[in-house]
């Protein structure tokens, strides 16, 4: 069976849901090989292993911490060539769709971004994707060269399927390029306790209708209840409640939870395009008309100041 590379995102060691997602979808079209970079690269092999990794290449270096991307595209190339792979898979974070890109080109190859599935094909693995702000699913296949695929968080379960998982050494040569963009200072994000947005398995986003950044404790709460993450419509971020990185939508973090609590939110194409390939919708809205309930899987008609807290203390309340 045909090797497929995965490029690993982790934190030291700590391997993202994302990447164990990739495992998952990786061993539909072959054999997972992962590729871990950077500080604490050896250390991600056991959960790897024990999601489908048959192969972990592994490679450090200080420049990975200390520019850009380039030096995480030269390690991915230098996988690709020692591999042969069918097919390269890539997390969809903003970082992982610049790095696919830049591999793509280099290796003279199509690229997918944003895949929310991946099966096996004839010719090639099939991506499906959702485009057009969510208002069409399409299946795609990369018709030149080995395809090199990105995919949005929360697109498959996660499965275990124990494997090798063979720790090597990854040999890197980094090119003149890497270090052209040097990181100069970093500022560690606040940490809210939640889970990360793009990532999270259930989100609670608030709009124009919670009618200020202080009414905003009540979607915490409810969030905080479910242990989700907390988003925000463009409306309520522009208006200066809730912070750009809470922003849901086509000019924010595109989401696809398993389930989404859109409150006071009307339900414009712009909100909906970052959260419509979620997988259970609930919406409360006092405007029965409001165009989110023609995509939701439930409605709620009602003051979100009514709704919000009730369901909040129902949930605790069951929680016990």
């Amino acid at each position: 069976m045909a090797e497929v590379l995965v490029y690993v995102d982790h934190v030291d060691g700590a391997v993202r849901k994302p990447t164990l997602e990739l495992l998952t979808l990786a061993r539909r079209i072959g054999e997972p090989v992962a590729v871990a970079l950077g500080s604490g690269a050896e250390n991600t092999a056991a959960a790897l292993a024990e999601h489908g990794a048959v192969k972990v290449l592994t490679h450090d270096a200080a420049e990975y911490a200390d520019y850009l991307v380039v030096p995480k595209v030269d390690a991915l190339q230098a996988a690709y060539d020692a591999v042969s792979p069918a097919a390269v898979l890539v997390p969809s974070s903003a970082e992982g769709k610049e790095i696919a890109a830049r591999l793509a080109v280099r290796i003279g190859s199509g690229i997918i971004t944003d895949a929310t599935d991946l099966e096996a094909g004839d010719e090639g693995p099939v991506a499906t994707q959702s485009v057009f702000a969510a208002s069409f699913t399409t299946k795609t296949r990369v018709s030149k060269g080995t395809p090199v695929i990105t995919v949005k968080p929360n697109s498959a379960a996660v499965e275990a399927a124990p494997a090798a998982g063979a720790v090597e050494a990854l040999a890197v040569t980094f090119s003149d390029k890497a270090t052209g963009t040097k990181v100069t200072a970093r500022t560690p994000r606040e940490s809210t306790g939640r889970p990360e947005l793009t990532e999270a398995a259930i989100v609670v986003s608030g709009g124009r209708g919670v009618n200020g950044s202080e009414n905003f404790a009540i979607i915490e709460a409810l969030a905080d209840s479910l242990g989700a993450a907390v988003g925000a419509s463009r409306a309520a971020v522009d208006a200066g409640w809730y912070p750009h990185s809470n922003q849901v939508g086509q000019t924010g973090k595109s989401v696809s939870p398993q389930l989404y609590i859109a409150n006071g939110i009307s339900g414009a194409i712009q909100h909906r395009a970052g959260m419509q390939t979620s997988k259970t919708i609930v919406a409360v809205n006092k405007d029965a008309e409001a165009p989110i309930f023609d995509l939701v899987d439930y409605g709620v008609v009602g003051d979100l100041f009514d709704v919000v807290p009730q369901l909040t203390e129902e949930i605790n309340t069951r929680k016990g």
